[in-house]
């Protein structure tokens, strides 16, 4: 991709001036409205007329644009590639990243950099905005510049916050823990089965014990073979046998993330452990997630389950759905064995699951 570079130095840098690279992928935060009122991508060149107080932080900014601006409901593996690409390469240059992208699909994405990104000992913090930046009553504003701010926080000299995050609406998450629930509201994201991570006031007060430990010992590693050979297949009441088989039936399926009832529970008809059956023997991957923002599953807790787990679905413990598709997609792209793929979708990578 011929990437637009665009550097702000908003001060002379000095060894003490932290350093952030900012990559605008698109999404409502770069939009402005044109003469004739119609949303358009703004040029960052002119991000300090829009956001002026950024002259004020001590922060040498330089901004990475796709050549086309996405919106997020166009995100592909091909995306996902190109940003972890853009921070590999300029990994050593910075203190810290900012990801500016839609919300449609953020979660999506900061999931997948978390499993990307190996050895990431660094902030990676993903960030948009409900409203575009030139509207007044915009979180345009906020989000940037407290993203800019966790990107460079440090405690003697060590990053506070080193791993993938979202920032939203005053809340930082980690990034594979995060789900979009609100359209309309400014606090778009939630992560119910894990702690935030910090939460900005008059100051950001860091929940440490949350964080990931910086490792600096790790090098860091792009691992972008990636397979999206996969689909989410949700259940509901009065699913058919026709359904379940068209679907495991799709040429080259490699995985299905199944969303479940409560904590993992399913019909318990013999045609639908049969469907299930048939496609796991076929060497498809089956990983089981709630269809609840909150909670875990627990296969064999109630009777609707037991046979889940005795057929050869995999738990997906607590893993959000965003989480677990993202993850199943990176483990079929690394690992060619179908027994070491289950057994490495039961182990966390990157702090998405709770074992």
């Amino acid at each position: 991709m011929n990437y637009k570079i665009v550097r702000l130095n908003t001060r002379i840098k000095t060894s003490r001036t932290s350093s952030v690279l900012i990559i605008y992928t698109g999404g409502t935060l770069g939009m402005a409205y044109d003469d004739s009122g119609a949303l358009v991508p703004f040029n960052f060149g002119q991000i300090l007329e829009k956001i002026p107080i950024l002259s004020n932080m001590d922060i040498a900014i330089t901004v990475i644009s796709f050549p086309e601006p996405i919106d997020s409901s166009n995100v592909s593996m091909s995306h996902w590639v190109d940003m972890a690409y853009i921070i590999t390469e300029n990994y050593d240059s910075y203190d810290g990243f900012v990801v500016l992208h839609g919300t449609d699909t953020m979660a999506y994405s900061a999931s997948m950099l978390s499993y990307m990104l190996q050895g990431l000992n660094k902030p990676v913090i993903f960030t948009g905005a409900q409203l575009p930046i030139s509207a007044m009553r915009s979180d345009a504003r906020e989000n940037l510049m407290t993203s800019l701010e966790i990107a460079t926080a440090k405690i003697d000299d060590i990053p506070i916050v080193p791993e993938v995050c979202i920032f939203f609406n005053h809340m930082l998450l980690r990034g594979n823990r995060a789900k979009k629930v609100q359209s309309v509201h400014f606090d778009a994201f939630e992560s119910e089965n894990y702690p935030s991570l910090a939460e900005s006031g008059i100051v950001i007060d860091y929940n440490t014990a949350a964080i990931r430990p910086h490792e600096p010992h790790r090098k860091l590693v792009n691992k972008n073979q990636l397979d999206n050979r996969v689909m989410i297949l949700k259940l509901f009441p009065g699913i058919t046998e026709k359904v379940m088989d068209a679907c495991f039936a799709i040429e080259g399926l490699r995985g299905v993330v199944l969303e479940t009832y409560g904590s993992g529970n399913s019909p318990s008809e013999a045609w639908f452990m049969k469907s299930l059956e048939r496609a796991i023997k076929k060497g498809v991957i089956i990983l089981n997630v709630s269809q609840c923002n909150g909670g875990r599953v627990i296969q064999g807790r109630y009777e609707t389950s037991k046979e889940l787990l005795q057929v050869g679905v995999v738990s997906g413990a607590d893993m959000t759905t965003e989480a677990a598709v993202t993850k199943l997609m990176f483990l079929l792209g690394q690992e060619k064995a179908v027994s070491e793929i289950r057994s490495k979708l039961t182990l966390p990578l990157a702090g998405e699951m709770t074992t």
